[in-house]
């Protein structure tokens, strides 16, 4: 297997030979702009600066010409994909999905929701690349052989377990939260009273107090069902292991839309800016494609964390009265 400066070529390879501050990547070829892939290898890969960017140009051609190739194949594979129902033993762990408030406040705006099982195969995805150290820990979660309530749990995690998280306050007016996770996030900001207050003594006469709040996303497997197309939202992550486990169908949140302005108000940036590019383009980017060796590329990338800085200013003036 040939390996280019630190990036290793199509094919897998065994974890155990990767260092252990290094995660291994599949970035998908031929589909995503050649500059996203170069900036890619240049800005986060293992020696990526030192890649021949000719070879890499020339490996991104070829995929998008096999794309166009499978196009002709696969026509109309992506359309129209059934959406089956849940297994018996599912039904009240999806009850309790229900109930769950943060089911509840993400899935209740716009357009209709239903819970069943999708054909990975045949989900179209807009993420670039996949994280094979996280896959790896999804599978030791998992384990070996996977009861269909672990694999709801996994997929719709209701429970909603936390990821590890630091936090520090390294000045008096500032907060850092540190997270191997990438799903760190800033939710919102609110204001509270001193009835949202428990075991906090108060320095004085509380009247209000600001919220920031930091924390880890629903963490759903969830597609948006858009012209007769089933596009991958949140989870691709746990839908690539258990593909990669060979298991061919999943439990997941699908959320139906009838408009453009409706898929606007769920999508993410680049499903909002391109949305042609995955509901129209006769093939686009399938789950299945990570599995591709000729679609892919297997990426070395230094292992990293995810921060957010919450910073904060306070002033204090007179005004004229009214």
């Amino acid at each position: 297997m040939a390996t280019l400066n630190g990036l290793e070529d199509r094919g897998r390879t065994d974890p155990e030979q990767i260092p252990p501050t290094l995660d291994q990547n599949v970035f998908l070829l031929g589909r995503p702009p050649l500059t996203k892939f170069l900036d890619f290898v240049e800005d986060l890969a293992v020696n990526g600066r030192a890649a021949d960017v000719k070879v890499l140009t020339e490996e991104w051609h070829t995929a998008r010409a096999l794309i166009r190739h499978i196009a002709k194949e696969e026509l109309g594979l992506v359309d129209k994909p059934p959406i089956g129902p849940l297994p018996p033993c599912m039904i009240p762990l999806r009850d309790q999905l229900y109930k769950d408030p943060v089911f509840q406040h993400g899935f209740n705006k716009v357009g209709t929701v239903e819970v069943g099982m999708v054909e990975l195969d045949r989900l179209v995805v807009y993420q670039k690349h996949i994280d094979l150290a996280h896959v790896q820990r999804l599978k030791q979660k998992l384990g070996p052989s996977p009861s269909e309530e672990d694999i709801f749990k996994l997929c719709l995690p209701f429970e909603h377990p936390q990821p590890l998280m630091r936090w520090m306050r390294p000045t008096s007016r500032s907060f850092v939260f540190i997270s191997p996770s990438n799903d760190l996030r800033y939710l919102e900001s609110t204001v509270l009273t001193s009835k949202n207050l428990i075991d906090y003594p108060p320095p004085g006469a509380i009247s209000g107090v600001v919220g920031v709040v930091i924390g880890f996303g629903s963490n759903f497997f969830n597609v948006i069902h858009a012209e007769d197309r089933l596009v991958v939202h949140n989870g691709s992550h746990r839908a690539y292991t258990l593909r990669d486990m060979g298991i061919t169908h999943a439990p997941c949140i699908i959320r139906h839309v009838t408009t453009r302005e409706e898929l606007r108000a769920v999508s993410s940036s680049d499903l909002r800016r391109n949305p042609d590019l995955y509901l129209k383009h006769p093939r686009p980017s399938m789950l299945k494609d990570y599995f591709d060796d000729r679609l892919r590329k297997l990426i070395d990338v230094p292992r990293r964390l995810y921060q957010i800085t919450v910073k904060f200013d306070v002033e204090s003036i007179d005004i004229p009265a009214m």
